[in-house]
């Protein structure tokens, strides 16, 4: 048998050992590379080529290392992963284009922070075995902390590598995205462990890499055993259609073109169905800006457009005044009927400069979304249960990235809807990751998804995280589908929340249980044999 090149052979001491320019290229580039992992690309070997790569390289680090190695990697994963986010400064070019670049940087610089906590807690453990599975539980960690601090932002989780297929989705029902992102990282860190002191053994390597194939193969096994035991023409007697008008951002907020827009939406409401009048009609976030909404014959407009024995819901600008006579506006959902406003759900996760500016006071600088005046956040998740219609949750925009925030008080609804408009960020990774979320938040509860966004992507989305249609970013049109009936039991995502990050956290913590003694015996082994030596 060849052996193989020495090279190859003691490629993880080498990657250990880098220094000066060569060590930061590769680790912005394997941060880059884990993004092609993810949504919309879905590159499976990619998250194993980073997540091996960085734990080789983490084996040489330092804590104080291990900082900048975190931070470096971390940087390149934003930027190929959430660069789109700065897409929206170039809407309006005149006014905020000048922000793209800093805004960009900004993405790396930010973002790395949470890898740098990663790599910092992982060193705590020795090199090889225990630190590569440190790895994996401070990964996992981070990813719920970056849930919650500072608002929270649980985009890209490395579980969405798996909605590369329904069939590998399914464990979501039982550990949420905590679960998914501990199977993607058994599978990416696997061959990490194919060396021991810096060398390769091919044996081992091919062992550990066979297992990373075995274990996304179980998976796909265990998924389409699930999927198949549910039928996918279970529907309720719901129509409902989904209006995507395709506005472009730039064309939006223009005050000229508020009639044009509103009648676009009115047309595509009231074409023809194909088989039957729809039951609801659902329009995007901030279909109706609140200068429109306030104008006189809007609302008997919004009414005569409903089904006649149904609803029209519309995403909208609303506002009230405060004690103090202060305009608050919200970003609303509305629900209409044909004699007028029936219920409405106000946003209540907001988006950071977005649609409000933290530390006003402080920061010179405007919300991206015109007004002067920041939005008001609404009370949170709740269920609206209406005459005619199955009762649903409501989601605006990125409150659908939120495992924990799905469900209202009131109990679990017959299906959940979420209007958005992605147009800020045109023609780019940022809709597709998007579109995987709400699929996600499907699958976790074990209940329908309608999402409806202004230019795409809008779908339906079945309890097991099938998609029964779709229109395609940038299309203008209509879609009548039959609303999916939501699973009769609530899945164990469901009834325990992020107590699953616990489960999640099992394999990680049990291998490190059985590692670390075994690595402390053998460097005891090891001083020993060198103190009798001397």
């Amino acid at each position: 048998m060849t052996a193989p090149a020495p090279i190859l052979t003691d490629l993880p001491a080498r990657l250990a050992a880098l220094r000066g320019w060569r060590r930061p290229l590769l680790l912005v580039l394997l941060g880059a590379v884990l993004a092609g992992a993810l949504p919309p690309f879905y590159v499976l070997p990619a998250a194993v080529l980073a997540f091996t790569g960085l734990a080789w390289v983490l084996d040489g680090a330092s804590r104080r290392r291990a900082l900048a190695d975190g931070w470096l990697f971390g940087f390149g994963h934003g930027l190929a992963g959430l660069g789109w986010i700065a897409n929206a400064l170039l809407v309006d070019a005149g006014r905020t284009g000048w922000m793209f670049p800093f805004a960009l940087l900004a993405i790396g610089v930010g973002f790395g922070v949470f890898q740098a906590l990663v790599a910092f807690g992982a060193v705590w453990a020795r090199p090889g075995a225990a630190r590569i599975l440190a790895l994996g539980l401070c990964w996992l960690a981070v990813e719920w902390l970056k849930s919650w601090v500072l608002t929270g932002f649980p985009w890209n989780t490395v579980g969405t590598a798996f909605a590369l297929s329904d069939a590998l989705i399914q464990p979501a029902a039982l550990g949420g995205p905590w679960l998914l992102s501990c199977l993607v990282l058994i599978m990416g860190l696997a061959p990490a462990l194919g060396q021991t002191h810096g060398i390769v053994l091919p044996r081992r390597l091919a062992g550990w890499t066979l297992l990373s194939v075995l274990l996304v193969a179980a998976v796909w096994t265990a998924g389409t055993l699930r999927l198949s035991s549910h039928a996918e023409n279970n529907t309720l007697e719901t129509v409902v259609r989904l209006v995507q008008p395709a506005i472009e951002q730039a064309d939006k907020w223009q005050s000229g073109l508020y009639e044009s827009h509103f009648a676009t939406q009115i047309a595509l409401s009231l074409l023809q169905p194909a088989r039957e009048e729809p039951d609801v009609i659902i329009w995007p976030e901030a279909a109706v800006p609140h200068t429109f909404l306030r104008r006189e014959g809007t609302r008997a407009q919004l009414a005569a457009a409903a089904p006649e024995s149904g609803h029209l819901l519309t995403g909208a600008v609303s506002a009230d005044h405060d004690a103090d006579g202060n305009v608050r506006p919200y970003n609303s959902l509305l629900v209409i009927d044909r004699d007028g406003l029936v219920d409405s759900y106000d946003k209540s996760h907001l988006v950071p400069f977005g649609e409000y500016v933290p530390l006003r006071g402080v920061l010179p600088i405007d919300k991206l979304t015109p007004g002067g005046v920041d939005f008001a956040p609404g009370p949170g998740p709740r269920v609206l249960s209406l005459r005619n219609l199955p009762s649903f949750g409501p989601l605006i925009c990125y409150e659908v990235i939120f495992p924990a925030e799905i469900l209202g008080p009131e109990g679990r609804p017959a299906w959940l809807v979420n209007v958005t408009n992605d147009a800020w960020y045109g023609h780019s990774t940022g809709p597709y990751q998007h579109f995987q979320a709400a699929r996600m938040r499907a699958v976790e509860q074990g209940l329908p998804m309608v999402r409806v966004a202004n230019t795409g992507i809008s779908g339906v989305i079945d309890p097991l995280g099938r998609v029964v249609a779709s229109l395609p970013l940038g299309h203008r049109g209509i879609l009548d589908v039959a609303l999916p009936a939501r699973l009769d039991t609530p899945t164990i995502y469901g009834r325990i929340g992020d107590w699953s990050l616990f489960l999640a956290l099992c394999p990680f913590a049990a291998g490190l249980a059985w590692a670390l003694p075994r690595q402390q015996r053998a460097g005891d082994v090891a001083t020993s044999s060198a103190t009798g030596r001397c």
